[in-house]
């Protein structure tokens, strides 16, 4: 039996671009994580103490990760969005977090 609802207009695309995005804010928060560490200013905690400190800022931009990507699906869930806008802003961010990570970055501190 044939689905016999019509749907009006493009099909909503926020839940996949709140995904993506969150990424990006995920990757700047680890990238956050990672330079307030080396600046001094904050040490996360270990975790699981055969990893150290890493644990602690990998299980913390995590967090965000979720709590961003959560935010952004219930306030997108039904909506249909400039993908161009969103993914550049996602793969900016990306950039910004996987910059932040790098020791080179570091030393400029």
């Amino acid at each position: 039996m044939a689905d016999s609802t019509i749907r009006q207009g493009p099909e909503p695309n926020g839940p996949a671009l709140a995904a993506f995005l969150s990424a990006g804010i995920g990757a700047v928060a680890m990238g956050a994580f990672v330079l307030l560490n080396e600046a001094g200013i904050y040490a996360a905690p270990g975790l699981y103490p055969p990893a150290g400190g890493v644990s602690g800022r990998t299980t913390f931009a995590v967090v965000v990760w979720l709590i961003a990507w959560a935010l952004l699906h219930l306030r997108w869930k039904n909506r249909t969005l400039d993908a161009r806008r969103v993914y550049l802003g996602g793969l900016s961010l990306m950039s910004a977090g996987l910059l932040a990570t790098f020791p080179p970055l570091w030393a400029l501190l």
